[in-house]
């Protein structure tokens, strides 16, 4: 005669619901956090793009502006450049006379400014490089 065993199957009805359930869910929310994590780092390389552009955008209008302060002309200015606005500032400062070389030097202060979109978005990069340029007068 074998033993009734018919009373611990009513008990353990369901128990694998349950833990499918419950693989579904940890499944589920690890794929989220994969996602989330992918889309962080695919925003940052973005930003860290963007930035690097911003920075060859401002190092163009350095450029720009010692050109033309060598040229005698004026190098304040603004421009787009791929979507960048530049903005371009030269100060001449005084000329300083060197007598035991017989001549003059100008020092012109340059500061350039490159920037995409307008602050508060979420694209929004800026980058700002200085120079000093000396010019023979």
């Amino acid at each position: 005669m074998r033993p009734d065993f018919s009373f611990l199957q009513s008990r353990q009805r369901g128990f694998g619901l349950v833990a499918a359930m419950f693989v579904i869910i940890v499944i589920a929310g690890a794929v989220a956090a994969m996602a989330r994590m992918s889309e962080t780092q695919s925003a940052t390389s973005s930003m860290a793009i963007q930035q690097a552009r911003a920075y060859q955008a401002a190092r163009a209008g350095i450029e720009w502006g010692i050109h033309r302060a060598m040229a005698g002309e004026s190098c304040s200015d603004n421009f787009m450049l791929q979507g960048f606005t530049v903005d371009v500032q030269c100060a001449p400062g005084a000329a300083v006379s060197l007598p035991e070389e017989e001549r003059s030097l100008r020092f012109i202060s340059l500061q350039a400014s490159a920037q995409y979109a307008s602050p508060g978005s979420p694209d929004h990069v800026y980058r700002q490089l200085s120079a000093v340029v000396e010019k023979d007068d």
